[in-house]
């Protein structure tokens, strides 16, 4: 099981994408892919689902860091933040780089990566 930062917000799915966006972007990174999950699982496959997006976050600081230390990195880019409807609320979570990227040649560019994500996450926190 991957270690994920994360939190549940009291707002429904398209505020919580509003404010995940602008928490990002706060911290530096934009977002280059959105996928709607449950559209898709609608439209393939006839499912319905609740609510769940991924977006596909990224700094571009950090990619060109750890693309620097190993270019094999790329699999793991961009960072997927998910948000999925449970209950009332939103619940938010993006995966720790710590767990992506192990390895002393990663540590400090997985810390520094790990709390602007955790900075992301409280400022949710404090919607």
């Amino acid at each position: 099981m991957v270690t994920a930062i994360e939190t549940t917000i009291d707002l429904p799915l398209g505020e919580a994408e509003s404010a995940v966006r602008a928490a990002l972007k706060d911290q530096g990174f934009g977002v280059l892919t959105e996928i709607d999950v449950a559209a898709t699982l609608k439209d393939k496959l006839g499912v319905d689902r609740a609510p769940l997006k991924i977006l596909g976050a990224c700094n571009p600081g950090f990619a060109y860091r750890a693309l620097l230390i190993d270019p094999a990195v790329s699999l793991l880019l961009p960072c997927n933040v998910v948000l999925e409807t449970v209950g009332g609320g939103t619940h938010v979570v993006i995966a720790d780089p710590r767990e992506l990227m192990p390895g002393d040649e990663f540590a400090e560019l997985a810390d520094e990566a790990a709390a602007q994500l955790a900075a992301v996450i409280d400022a949710l926190d404090g919607t």
